[in-house]
């Protein structure tokens, strides 16, 4: 089933269909700067963990790589969670 990314609960498995915008929140530039850090279709992603009171920043693995997300950034990104 496809979702975005900051709807998935911590430590959650999912592989990414897209980078895509959501409204306004993001510029073409941060969307393409978000694949060049690794949001890649098919790459393997999980969510570790949120910030104070279950928010922002998301701590994120793409690859073999930590990131911290803002949710308006994990807003752009669908995914495919695995079971």
């Amino acid at each position: 089933m496809t979702t975005l990314l900051s709807d998935l609960p911590d430590g959650a498995h999912a592989t990414v269909n897209q980078v895509q915008p959501d409204g306004n929140s993001l510029d073409a530039n941060q969307l393409r700067r978000l694949a060049e850090l690794g949001f890649l279709p098919g790459e393997a992603v999980q969510v570790l963990r949120r910030g104070p009171g279950g928010r922002e920043p998301l701590a994120v693995v793409v690859g073999d790589t930590m990131f911290a997300l803002r949710l308006l950034e994990a807003r752009c990104i669908s995914v495919t969670r695995l079971a």
